[in-house]
């Protein structure tokens, strides 16, 4: 049984919300990417990567993702590195994502690009890959939180560059603002002015809170940035009043198992509160993060739905469905999409001799 459910989860359409697209660069691209641009890695295989990604702590794996930032340089590379999440998206049966991206790093590290350079590669590479795969991405622009604060002190902008370049950029894919990078010592409160102006403006607010920090950064991101999702949000398990919160709101959290052991957020999966979370009644989707850098596609997140959390078909189905509800597509596509994926379950449950329980 086990097997056959392990099979249709890998066979189910899709829809990942917790994606950055940084994180998500394969590590051949990342070797031909530092060839291309002449940039000496520590490493010089994909074997000698994925050791040099054992993270030993959140700065850590800030630090080696800064460096793979760092390798994206030309408007081809964006599109490049898209063009390839497409395809790996539909590998994994991802119909849709809303991937994260951040354009401050890429135009603080002083790589001669512009932001018109940024937008032009994304664009075309999602184009592409929309006609090459038949998979849509839309972007989530990220404010990197820890690059406002010097000493403990806010130092950010009146006007956030991100949120001018996020309301810009609607008409290319961009459907919310997202806060990102270690909560420890920048808290969610001193970027309400910015996730303001893009509520404002028509995009969403998708902040990751929960994560390095507890329910207090949960709450903010909640009571000042107006979340509609919280990116992460694990940690809410801590405080019994935020899980009563989350459960009456139906609050999505964006979880990301595996990223949670690689980070040392939680030792172990039998530690992990995704579980917990779910029988609690909280509003729970699953996704894989940064896949390469932890080793965890959404399809190996779904066998540890499976393998760790005890996941059967029917409840495999309702966090899809969770996802595809939860995402920022336009109400007459979530419902066709959903018209197509209750198709797809009843296929897949005869294909994998499973029991149809609807």
């Amino acid at each position: 049984m086990t097997t056959s459910l392990h099979h249709f989860a890998a066979d189910l359409p899709k829809i990942e919300l917790h994606i950055h697209l940084e994180g998500a660069i394969l590590p051949r691209t990342v070797l031909k990417l530092a060839k291309r641009h002449s940039v000496d890695l520590p490493v010089a295989d994909e074997e000698g990567l994925r050791q040099w990604y054992r993270f030993t702590d959140f700065k850590h794996f800030i630090e080696i993702y800064l460096v793979i930032q760092d390798l994206l340089r030309t408007p081809e590379d964006f599109e490049s590195v898209t063009y390839d999440f497409g395809r790996e998206m539909q590998r994994q049966n991802i119909r849709y994502a809303e991937a994260t991206f951040t354009p401050f790093t890429h135009l603080w590290q002083d790589k001669g690009l512009t932001p018109a350079d940024l937008i032009a590669g994304l664009d075309a590479g999602r184009r592409r890959a929309a006609r090459d795969f038949g998979v849509e991405i839309a972007w989530v622009l990220d404010i990197p939180r820890n690059l406002s604060f010097a000493d403990g002190e806010y130092t950010g902008f009146a006007s956030d560059p991100t949120v001018e370049m996020a309301l810009a950029w609607r008409d290319r894919g961009v459907v919310a603002l997202g806060l990102g990078g270690n909560e420890v010592g920048a808290p969610p409160e001193p970027f309400a002015h910015a996730f303001a102006a893009a509520r404002a403006g028509g995009l969403h607010s998708v902040p990751h809170a929960g994560e390095m920090l507890g329910p207090e950064s949960v709450w903010g991101a909640i009571r000042a940035l107006g979340a509609e999702r919280i990116g992460h949000g694990v940690r809410a398990i801590e405080d019994p009043a935020l899980v009563d919160y989350l459960v009456r709101q139906q609050t999505p959290l964006e979880v990301n198992p595996t990223s949670n052991l690689c980070l040392g957020v939680y030792p172990t999966y039998d530690a992990h509160p995704l579980r917990r979370l779910w029988d609690a009644g909280v509003y729970v989707t699953v996704n894989s993060d940064d896949p390469p850098l932890f080793n965890a596609t959404l399809n190996q997140e779904y066998r540890v739905l499976i393998d760790y959390f005890g996941f059967d078909a029917a409840m495999l189905e309702q966090i899809t469905l969770n996802a595809l509800r939860a995402s920022f597509l336009p109400a007459v596509k979530k419902e066709a999409l959903e018209r197509d994926f209750l198709t797809a379950f009843a296929v897949l449950r005869a294909k994998h001799g499973l029991a149809d329980s609807r």
